[in-house]
């Protein structure tokens, strides 16, 4: 960077979306195999949002809510649903490796596209390591079911922040290993083992659905919203971080094949799946059970709710066997989408190369991907899971509010940019999306957003000292000067 570069013309200025400076543009740029098609796609958004919100989540929900948590789902499904509209307008118009942080860097700069890179990082990476807590949760209960065993205490707790500690989380450190060990295999094989695991978790969940319905009980519904609106809003925050699937489908920019169309139908096809899923199973489940039984200590908790109402633990231990699989394949997605991120903020030199360096026999970034494995497998093998899931909503809404707001940037600053899909009622979506989520953003508790500004603080330090003097834009043959 030369002298003449001031601190406010660098900060600002945005990554090209086509032409010199544009992703991939350059002969040498790391590039990915273009080998994912709509359907997958969509399954990997579906694989990344259905899991961890049902299988882990929905006891602490109806706690908060009472059978209103199905407002809560509701009110949650319109946000991710008016985000995920600008997502696909944005994924159309940049298909590029990246999610929200190269919509930012096209739109908003590079110091804001660091900030929300470093949320994209908490968001992936504290999901990731969440949902291999509870992954370890349904593998003691399908253990037990099938054995009469349970894997040690000592061997499936975190050893620290939790009332009865343990040494580590033996299973969730085990399931990083195994995530890891596919990924670097190569994305389309990936791609089809999510495939066949979120195709078996959806008709584990329907077969859930269907035993828990047996035993509806309509008074379960009465009173419906015993904790008011707080409470509803409460649990829509607590909730929304499984929406992170919507995200995760925009990572893979890079190795869908004709982006501009996929990525719009599998965000769209993959959000309604997921609300469809959601409700019918939250209807079931508090049809089956009333709402002051449900206990957010509970591990594995549908699972040992099919048990109850079919008084035996066959139903239980299939339930327990698909969470196992199902969970599976949100890990997998939620560290892939991690490694393209990281990637792609390597290739635009705001990170250290090896981030972007990509093997040329599978073509997927090992190094970047040992590297996530090895830190989300330490957070998911010594963090207690409490202490998690409110870092990933926080980081998921502000991947929202960016992108809904770079749609409206986008189209003033590039207005003949082809774009396959476009918001319907702009420009009033997206700020319904902003809105939407700044309302969610206020069930969340003060300790949340402490944690989220230091992390995001010591993330724009880091762009400071290092990230700016080592941006690829400062090589790059581009007009710089802020449009």
């Amino acid at each position: 960077m030369t002298q003449s570069h001031s601190i406010s013309s660098t900060i600002f200025r945005r990554k090209p979306v086509v032409g010199a400076g544009a992703p991939g543009s350059a002969s040498g740029d790391p590039h990915l195999s273009r080998s994912i098609g709509t359907f997958q796609l969509t399954l990997f958004g579906v694989g990344a949002t259905v899991g961890t919100g049902i299988f882990i989540v929905v006891p602490e929900a109806i706690s908060k809510a009472g059978p209103a948590v199905l407002i809560s789902f509701i009110i949650a499904g319109v946000a991710a649903g008016l985000a995920a509209i600008c997502y696909a307008e944005m994924a159309s118009a940049v298909p590029v490796s990246g999610s929200s942080y190269s919509y930012a860097y096209a739109t908003l700069g590079e110091v804001v596209a660091v900030g929300i890179g470093a949320c994209l990082m908490l968001e992936y990476g504290v999901s990731a390591a969440a949902t291999s807590i509870g992954w370890g949760q349904y593998l003691n209960e399908l253990i037990n079911n099938l054995f009469g065993w349970s894997i040690p205490h000592q061997l499936a707790a975190a050893p620290w922040g939790v009332e009865d500690p343990g040494w580590v989380n033996l299973p969730a450190v085990i399931l990083v290993v195994l995530c890891g060990l596919l990924l670097v295999r190569g994305a389309s094989e990936s791609a089809l083992v999510n495939t066949v695991m979120v195709l078996i978790k959806i008709g584990v969940l329907l077969l859930f659905a269907a035993v828990c319905l047996t035993a509806f009980t309509s008074s379960h519904f009465s009173p419906f919203m015993p904790e008011g609106m707080a409470g509803v809003t409460s649990a829509a925050a607590v909730i929304f971080f499984t929406f992170i699937g919507l995200d995760a489908v925009s990572t893979a920019g890079d190795e869908v094949k004709d982006p501009q169309r996929a990525m719009p139908r599998a965000i769209i096809g993959a959000l309604v799946v997921v609300v469809s899923i959601y409700l019918l199973t939250a209807v079931a489940s508090i049809g089956a059970q009333a709402w002051t039984d449900f206990n957010p200590e509970d591990d594995a908790s549908l699972s040992r709710l099919a048990n109850t109402v079919t008084g035996s633990t066959w139903v239980g231990t299939i339930i327990a066997a698909g969470a196992v699989i199902s969970i599976f394949s949100v890990t997998l997605v939620v560290i892939y989408g991690q490694t393209r991120i990281l990637f792609a903020m390597g290739r635009d030199g705001l990170l250290p190369a090896t981030f972007s360096k990509v093997s040329p026999k599978t073509m997927v970034p090992v190094n970047n991907t040992v590297i996530v494995c090895a830190i989300i497998g330490i957070l998911g093998g010594f963090v207690p899971i409490d202490k998690l899931w409110d870092l990933v909503s926080v980081g998921t809404l502000a991947a929202f509010i960016v992108v809904s707001i770079g749609v409206v940037i986008l189209r003033r600053t590039m207005p003949d940019l082809p774009r396959p899909f476009k918001v319907p009622g702009y420009p009033v979506t997206p700020f319904l999306s902003v809105a939407a989520c700044i309302w969610i953003l206020s069930g969340l508790t003060p300790i949340t957003f402490l944690f989220f500004g230091i992390w995001v603080g010591a993330a724009l330090i880091f762009y400071f000292l290092w990230g700016r003097r080592h941006s690829a834009l400062n090589a790059a043959e581009v007009d710089e000067t802020p449009r």
